[in-house]
């Protein structure tokens, strides 16, 4: 239980919750108990002062960027907003981008869920579909995996059962970006960066949702703890060397 990497985890604005008189961060209880079972120490980060995203950043050992509101499209270039658009949140924007462009750059191991792999989608110069028909909320459907990829290997399956909320979507990848999953309809499902320089996965779909009980989806954060682990014991090694 000692010296259990130090993942980030990006709140979420919420307008309320029950346990709280006022507006709240939060973090889905499924996501950082996934972290906890994977091994790792969550640390949910105060969305706040992303110029200073790198040095807030720079005790932790990963990087865990979660699902959420819609970013806004502005940031892939684009001036209308589409009727379906919600919870946009400029604050929220500005660090999830500025957390997401230090762990690309910085290599830190990165898990990225549903917004999360759109934000990175979008600071590495791809764009988004505002909204799909028919959109992918309340949906589990299985998506083909390409062979070899990290999600094979991690996940150990080739057509897994995923549980999905969004209504956005990846439309042209970012540079660099590969794709490894689809669903049946085309939708893009899982993305990956094979010339970063740290450990990354981007999912479309939330694996927190069934981690507890699929061991296809557990593995996703059991394996970001470990690609931080790793990387906590090379910085200790560079810093004695």
């Amino acid at each position: 239980m000692n010296n259990r990497p130090l993942i980030a985890v990006p709140a979420r604005f919420s307008a309320g919750a029950s346990a709280l008189r006022y507006a709240a961060e939060v973090a889905a209880r499924a996501l950082v108990e996934a972290v906890w079972r994977g091994g790792g120490e969550p640390f949910i980060m105060h969305p706040a002062a992303p110029a200073h995203a790198a040095e807030r950043l720079a005790r932790c050992d990963g990087v865990l960027l979660p699902g959420g509101g819609d970013l806004h499209p502005r940031h892939y270039g684009v001036a209308d907003e589409h009727e379906a658009l919600y919870d946009v949140d400029d604050d929220q924007d500005a660090f999830d981008l500025a957390v997401a462009r230090h762990a690309l750059a910085a290599g830190l191991p990165t898990l990225a869920i549903c917004r999360g792999l759109q934000v990175v989608n979008v600071v590495t110069g791809g764009t988004l579909r505002q909204h799909m028909e028919p959109d992918h909320r309340h949906v589990t459907h299985r998506v083909t995996v390409a062979s070899g990829s990290l999600l094979a290997r991690t996940g150990g399956t080739r057509e897994p059962a995923v549980s999905c909320y969004h209504h956005q979507g990846i439309e042209t990848p970012g540079t660099g970006l590969v794709v490894t999953a689809r669903a049946a309809d085309g939708t893009i499902e899982a993305m990956e960066l094979p010339d970063a320089t740290g450990w990354f996965l981007g999912v479309q779909w939330h694996p927190e949702d069934t981690a507890a009980d699929d061991p296809s989806q557990q593995a996703l954060f059991t394996a970001l703890v470990r690609a931080s682990s790793a990387a906590e014991a090379r910085s200790a090694e560079a810093g004695v060397a």
